[in-house]
């Protein structure tokens, strides 16, 4: 099976979703009408029982179904043309071009480009314009630009609108050079679940993890290798109790402060998953929901598997539709005991 899509449960979540992004990766087939279509396809969804999986049209055809007239399968579909079409403008504009001219280049109307691209990608063209903005922004951070003309070269008209709440979760002075000018208190203690690295700057937490001790912490320097990183557990003192006593079960939530950089679409996501509640569990579908981007399933699985706060944000509530506890950045044994936990059966 393709290597995005490896297993039937994931390529069925993603014709559940009719994710867009999933279109020549695989193909379904319907057993109860005989046809096989994309994985956007707009018809009606079969029933699990009647539906197989293919890794190309000849597959389907072989196997006797015959192509949607539909959703063409068998071909590049218009909207898949015109999505490309349009992340090229906008990747390539110096300053992104408005919704009415993105529409008007490739013949929809508006409301119709806004759905057909917030479903294959996961965000309106705006949020994608934006999104390529901080990470051209980022870039010249990292590259050594002064603030001021990362700012600008990133197509940034203003200051202003980069200084509005822009998913770095650090200020761009902290952020550039990879924390250059930034303190970062850390350490590594043991806990119910093993050790456990912690640091936070000045605004909140950055990072919670959980593995061995010399790994995590060359992973954290280098991630912040401009940093000036501290070994010192007594300024994270608040933050250690709390986090002991949630793994303790004395605290069913973690209400923390965070300072993790990310885009604005896994703040969004990292936001969702601490809503919540301890005790209760979504599936990716239902999280993506949750941020009403349906479609996004892929989008925001990977969102979740990015998330540096571990614990204050429970991103191991999300499990798959089918039931087991589903894959952990921090591993699914940890992921299953924090599960079992938090439905009563605490065994941390």
């Amino acid at each position: 099976m393709d290597g995005v899509y490896p297993t039937e449960e994931s390529r069925w979540e993603a014709v559940l979703a009719r994710d867009a992004r999933a279109d020549g990766a695989f193909w379904y087939g319907v057993r109860s009408t005989g046809i096989y279509c994309r994985p956007s396809c707009p018809s009606r969804r079969p029933r699990r029982e009647n539906a197989s999986f293919h890794d190309s049209p000849q597959e389907a055809r072989a196997r006797g179904l015959r192509a949607c007239l539909r959703c063409e399968p068998d071909g590049v579909s218009a909207g898949t043309r015109a999505v490309v079409r349009v992340r090229f403008l906008l990747e390539t504009a110096a300053t992104p071009p408005p919704l009415s001219a993105l529409a008007a280049d490739v013949g929809l109307s508006p409301f119709h480009l806004q759905r057909l691209f917030k479903r294959a990608v996961g965000l309106s063209p705006k949020q994608y314009a934006v999104g390529l903005r901080h990470l051209r922004f980022k870039e010249g951070l990292k590259m050594g630009k002064p603030v001021t003309t990362a700012i600008y070269d990133a197509g940034h008209e203003t200051s202003s609108t980069l200084y509005r709440k822009d998913g770095l979760g650090m200020t761009p002075g902290a952020y550039r050079a990879g924390g250059a000018g930034q303190t970062i208190h850390f350490t590594v203690v043991e806990s119910t679940l093993g050790p456990m690295l912690v640091a936070a700057t000045a605004r909140g937490l950055c990072a919670v993890r959980f593995g061995e001790a010399e790994a995590m912490t060359a992973e954290l320097r280098a991630e912040y290798p401009a940093a000036t990183l501290i070994e010192d557990a007594a300024p994270l003192e608040p933050y250690l109790q709390s986090l002991h006593a949630y793994l303790d079960g004395h605290s069913p939530e973690l209400k923390l402060d965070t300072d993790a950089p990310g885009t604005e679409f896994q703040q969004r996501v990292w936001a969702a998953l601490r809503q919540i509640p301890s005790g209760e569990t979504r599936s990716y579908a239902e999280l993506a929901g949750m941020i009403g981007q349906p479609r996004a399933v892929r989008a925001v699985a990977t969102a979740c598997a990015r998330n540096p706060v571990a614990l204050v944000v429970p991103c191991h509530r999300i499990v798959p539709k089918v039931g087991g506890s589903g894959g952990y950045r921090w591993g699914v044994e940890r992921k299953a005991a924090l599960l079992e936990a938090e439905r009563g059966e605490r065994l941390l």
